[in-house]
C-alpha cells in the first residue's frame, strides 16, 4: 500500500499541472473580454485620434473589443498613475507618450509612478515634430532666422500649453542651444494661445505643429521650423532647428504600454497585433497625416528610446534650472 504523503504529493502536482494548463489556455485565448486603452486627454485632439485609431485596427486584428477611456488631466498623468494601478493581465493599457513618460518624469521626482520600472513597454506607434509658429500677420518674423536674430537682441516670448509640458522643455532647449531670451508664457490650452497669437499679445507658439495645420495652410499661421532630423516632405519649404543652426531633434511620441508583470505572451501578442496593425492603409493615412509619421521600435528598442528621450528632457531641466510654476 502507497504512502498517504505519496497521494498528497500527486494530488498538488495534478493541481499544479491543471492550474498550468488553464493559464496558458487563458493566455491563448487573449483577449476573450473588452481591453481598456486609457488616454490622457479629452476626446478631438491628436492624441485622442492617434489612440482611437490603434484600437480600432487592434480589435479588427485580434477579433476583440478594444474600449477607448478618455482619462483626462496633468498631461497625461493621471491615466499613466491608473494604468499602473491595474492587473497586470493585458486588459488595461495605456497610449503612453513623451509627456507623461518622459517630459514629466524629468520636471516632477515625485511622480507616483516610475519609468521604467512601472511599464512593460509594447511598441511605439506615432511621432509628431514640434513647430515653432508665429502668426501669418507679424510681419517681423517672416524666417527662422529673423526669430534668431530678435530673441538674441530684444527678448521675445512664446507660448504654451502648459508649465513643465514636453513643449516647454524642449522650446528651453531650443534657447539653450540658440543662446535666445524667449520668455515662456503658460496657457491652459491652444484655444487661448492661439486669440493672444493673432492678437498680438503673445510673439510665437512652440508645440506639435499637426493640429495647427488648418490654421498654416489657410494662411494665418506661419511655421518658422521644425524639430524633426529631415525636413517633412509635405513642406519643404520649412527648415528644421537643426540645419537654421539650433541642433534640437526632438519629437512628440505616442506609443502602447502595460503595467508591470504583464505576462510575456500576452505582451507578444499585442506587439506582433501592433505590428500588423501599422500596415493598414487606413490607420497610415491617419499616423502619416501632416507630416507625422509611424513608429518601428518595439520591445527593449522603444524601451531604450524611452529612456534616451527622458534622459534629454532631464539635462534641458537641469540646465535650465526648470521648476514646476
Amino acid at each position: 500500500m502507497l504512502p498517504t504523503s505519496w497521494f498528497r504529493r500527486c494530488t498538488r502536482a495534478l493541481a499544479a499541472a491543471c492550474l498550468a494548463g488553464l493559464a496558458s489556455a487563458a493566455l491563448a485565448a487573449y483577449p476573450d473580454k473588452p481591453v481598456k486603452l486609457l488616454i490622457g486627454f479629452p476626446p478631438g485632439g491628436g492624441g485622442d485620434l492617434y489612440g482611437r485609431a490603434i484600437a480600432n485596427e487592434l480589435g479588427k486584428v485580434l477579433g476583440a473589443t478594444f474600449v477607448v477611456e478618455n482619462k483626462a488631466g496633468a498631461g497625461g498623468n493621471i491615466a499613466a498613475e491608473l494604468m499602473t494601478q491595474a492587473a497586470p493581465d493585458g486588459y488595461t493599457l495605456l497610449l503612453g507618450m513623451s509627456g507623461n513618460l518622459a517630459s514629466s518624469v524629468a520636471i516632477r521626482p515625485t511622480m507616483p509612478y516610475k519609468v521604467p520600472d512601472d511599464f512593460v513597454f509594447i511598441s511605439q506607434l506615432v511621432e509628431t515634430p514640434y513647430g515653432l509658429v508665429v502668426s501669418a500677420d507679424n510681419a517681423k518674423l517672416k524666417t527662422i532666422q529673423d526669430y534668431i536674430a530678435q530673441a538674441k537682441g530684444d527678448k521675445l516670448t512664446y507660448a504654451s500649453t502648459g508649465t513643465g509640458g514636453a513643449a516647454q522643455i524642449v522650446m528651453e532647449m531650443v534657447k539653450q542651444q540658440g543662446g535666445l531670451e524667449v520668455l515662456h508664457i503658460p496657457y491652459k490650452g491652444s484655444g487661448p494661445v492661439m486669440t493672444d497669437l493673432m492678437g498680438g499679445l503673445v510673439d510665437s507658439f512652440f508645440a506639435p505643429y499637426t493640429p495647427l495645420m488648418g490654421q498654416i495652410t489657410q494662411g494665418k499661421l506661419r511655421l518658422l521650423a521644425v524639430s524633426s532630423d529631415k525636413r517633412v516632405p509635405s513642406l519643404p519649404d520649412v527648415p528644421t532647428l537643426k540645419e537654421s543652426g539650433i541642433d534640437v531633434v526632438m519629437t512628440q511620441w505616442y506609443g502602447l504600454v502595460a503595467p508591470k508583470g504583464t505576462p510575456q505572451p500576452v505582451v507578444d501578442k499585442l506587439r506582433q497585433a501592433v505590428k500588423q496593425a501599422l500596415q493598414s492603409p487606413e490607420l497610415l493615412k491617419v499616423y502619416r497625416g501632416d507630416g507625422a509619421r509611424e513608429g518601428s521600435l518595439a520591445g527593449p528598442a522603444f524601451r531604450d528610446f524611452v529612456l534616451k528621450d527622458l534622459a534629454n528632457y532631464k539635462r534641458a531641466v537641469e540646465r535650465g534650472n526648470l521648476k514646476m510654476e
